[in-house]
């Protein structure tokens, strides 16, 4: 049974719950998105499994997910890429933000999410069971399907995205 942490409004933890009752409960608790580059500016993406309980065949960040209770955030945060994408880097801890996604299904992603940034150019084997497929788009490409095909990306990327992509060229600016 996997369990996630739930915490309040500043991130401090108040409890453990059973993962789908939190989801159908809509309680907050903690979460991580996982944005990895490579070097020429592309975001690796996943598009979500479509047997996902939430969200299935859409497009989104790198890889997401939550830590165990006790769990460290950036040792969840890379074990878990590792699991989903067959990969590991570096990861670095860039922004959090909260946000309250209802779905169809009746479930309710509402997550303290903490956002982790990493590079990466090698090969990426994703696990089949948790990504239906993986592309590299640059920024300008993902904010145009975003105006274009909304309902193709999951509702925590609509509101993380364009925080990565202003972080991606404040960081860019830095290095030119």
């Amino acid at each position: 049974m996997e369990q996630v942490v739930l915490v309040d409004k500043q991130d401090t933890a108040i409890g453990v719950m059973e993962k789908m009752e939190a989801h159908q409960k809509a309680l907050l608790h903690r979460a991580f998105s996982v944005f990895v580059f490579t070097d020429d500016g592309k975001l690796i993406l996943q598009q979500r499994a479509m047997d996902k309980y939430h969200s299935p065949g859409l497009w989104t960040n790198t890889c997401c997910s939550h830590p165990r209770p006790g769990e460290d955030l950036s040792q969840a945060a890379a074990r878990r890429l590792k699991e989903e994408m067959g990969f590991e880097t570096i990861l670095y801890k860039a922004f959090d933000f909260i946000y309250e996604a209802s779905f169809d299904n009746g479930l309710t992603e509402h997550e303290f999410d903490h956002v982790f940034i990493g590079y990466y150019n090698g090969a990426v084997v994703p696990d089949p069971l948790e990504v239906a497929s993986v592309d590299f788009r640059s920024m300008d490409t993902i904010s145009e399907q975003l105006l274009t095909a909304p309902d193709d990306f999951t509702a925590w990327f609509h509101i993380a995205f364009p925080q990565i992509r202003s972080w991606w060229e404040r960081h860019h600016a830095k290095q030119s």
